[in-house]
């Protein structure tokens, strides 16, 4: 890093610190001459002026914050000294959003290889899906599992193979990978999950709906879906939700209720037949050349630091900006993580419906936190205020800036597909796999997911690249990271990381670069359940 202090907008109040500083240091920026009061951690904020109990300080150039007590200038701003506020919302008539468009005629014919489906739509990747439709059966889905992944290829057990080294029954044998059988089929999947019974029954349409996305997404070949029969998310629920996805699903749909069979053995293996047949269908699928124009991203952060709305994520807003310039799409989520920005967002909507509709959901989701005694004001982790994010606005105002600055297409609820070009909302909460399960259900083939502290959430179905927001992370963690943000710090335009981000989407959505997550087989899903259990 060449310099020690960052101001990221002129109108902001308070600098980044770029290293940590130490009590009493005069350093110059923008020829503005500073001397810190105390120490600042690297990744932290101090103040550019002195502030009174009860400024309002800004960072991004929206209001992050309310001073709790007097801050000195080169005074670190900190949870003791400042508190979570945001700008009231109001909504009203805008000016119409001016967007310049990046240049994309570098890219201009170039293609990734992908799976193209019988309806035309476009996946990343091929493979079958095994889920249940409650709890009671994620023991028969982990049966499956071992039954399939590791003697169809898809699956090597090193722990256990280094366990057997060292009892001595395997010393220096390396792991036994059998020959794939379906070398066009990426993977059999398997989805477990904690719902489908002992909730309400919109939780379980609401669960069956997200399933029936996972069914119907182009990345997916063909599912196998286990009932046990006397469940809330019935089998006719579930094929009620798969009609309203898509009235013209044609995919092999293979359901097995249990209690209708005489004994479980009968029907896994029952399972295990059908499934092998299926993947013979499935394996006669190949990857053929398709424009840019079929990306459909959706962007994430988790275990974000300081650095991640300086680096990573505005990086990533960059690639956003690119591939909907290219006719893509592109999917930001967190609304617990826009709040501040709501201004900006709004501003953003090409339609006043969804501009209702974004202030809508953002008030009933702090009325559904409040009711429950806390508020979005919480959102931020131990492990985020520890690393400088310390109230939800300024973790917003930096988390918002993946979602470039394209106009905003749709707004759309927790499980909603996003069925236009362009950018949209997805209303999720900010916890990894919940977001990430629901950016898949509405239909993102690649997931760009920046870090500055590390987090291995992947998906079952489609790849998430992760993100670096500086490089000693890079570094520490090269098996869960797949890209490296940290140049920026360093001076290196974010434009020219924007384009090497963006061709390794390229690479990744034509299998030819395998995501960290997916080589760690880090499959995650979570749905997220809005109501109390029964």
């Amino acid at each position: 890093m060449t310099t020690a202090l960052l101001r990221i907008h002129p109108d902001d109040d308070m600098l980044v610190a770029l290293r940590d500083l130490a009590d009493g240091e005069t350093l110059t920026h923008d020829g503005d001459t500073l001397t810190t009061v105390g120490p600042v951690a690297m990744k932290h904020k101090l103040a550019l002026r002195d502030a009174a109990a009860g400024d309002l300080l800004k960072l991004y150039g929206v209001t992050v914050g309310r001073a709790t007590q007097p801050i000195r200038r080169g005074e670190a701003v900190t949870t003791a000294n400042l508190e979570h506020h945001t700008a009231e919302v109001q909504l009203g008539e805008t000016a119409a959003y001016a967007w310049q468009a990046p240049d994309v005629s570098g890219w201009a014919g170039q293609t990734f290889d992908g799976i193209v489906r019988a309806d035309g739509r476009i996946g990343t990747a091929n493979h079958w899906l095994v889920f249940p439709l409650v709890f009671c059966e994620n023991r028969n889905i982990e049966q499956l599992r071992q039954a399939v992944e590791r003697p169809l290829g898809y699956a090597t057990d090193e722990l256990a193979d280094f366990t057997l080294g060292l009892l001595g029954e395997a010393l220096n044998a390396p792991p036994r990978t059998p020959a794939r059988p379906f070398p066009n089929v990426d993977g059999v999947r398997f989805i477990t999950h904690a719902g489908g019974c002992g909730g309400t029954r919109a939780d379980a349409r609401r669960l069956c709906a997200l399933l029936a996305a996972y069914a119907d997404h182009p990345n997916v070949a063909g599912v196998t879906v286990l009932s046990l029969g006397c469940q809330n998310a019935q089998i006719a629920m579930f094929k009620e939700a798969l009609a309203a996805q898509n009235p013209a699903f044609d995919k092999p749909c293979l359901i097995y209720e249990q209690q209708r069979w005489s004994s479980e053995a009968d029907m896994m293996k029952a399972v295990l037949q059908d499934l092998l047949k299926g993947l013979a269908e499935a394996d006669q699928v190949r990857r053929q050349p398709v424009p840019l124009s079929a990306l459909k991203i959706g962007v994430k952060c988790g275990g974000s630091d300081g650095f991640s709305g300086i680096s990573a994520n505005p990086v990533m807003g960059l690639v956003s900006d690119l591939v909907v310039a290219l006719g893509g799409a592109s999917v930001l989520a967190e609304f617990p993580e826009l709040c501040g920005v709501e201004a900006e967002l709004i501003a953003r909507c090409e339609r006043p419906e969804d501009r209702r509709r974004f202030v809508d959901m953002m008030r009933a989701f702090e009325a559904q936190a409040r009711a429950v005694g806390t508020s979005l004001a919480e959102n931020p982790s131990p492990g985020n205020i520890r690393d400088g994010l310390i109230t939800d606005a300024m973790k917003s105002a930096g988390a918002a800036r993946k979602g470039g600055g394209s106009p905003i297409v749709a707004v759309l609820d927790y499980g909603e597909a996003a069925a236009k070009p362009g950018l949209s909302l997805l209303c999720t909460p900010g916890n990894d796999v919940e977001s990430v399960s629901a950016l898949v259900g509405s239909g993102a083939n690649v997931v760009l997911f920046s870090t500055g502290l590390g987090t291995p959430t992947g998906n079952p179905i489609v790849p998430v690249l992760k993100i670096a927001s500086n490089t000693p992370l890079a570094q520490r963690l090269p098996d869960m990271i797949d890209f490296d943000c940290g140049p920026v710090l360093a001076g290196e335009p974010p434009a020219r990381l924007a384009a090497q981000l963006l061709a390794l989407v390229q690479q990744t959505a034509g299998g030819q670069y395998p995501a960290r997550a997916e080589r760690l087989r880090q499959y995650d899903f979570l749905f997220w359940k809005r109501d109390i259990s029964l």
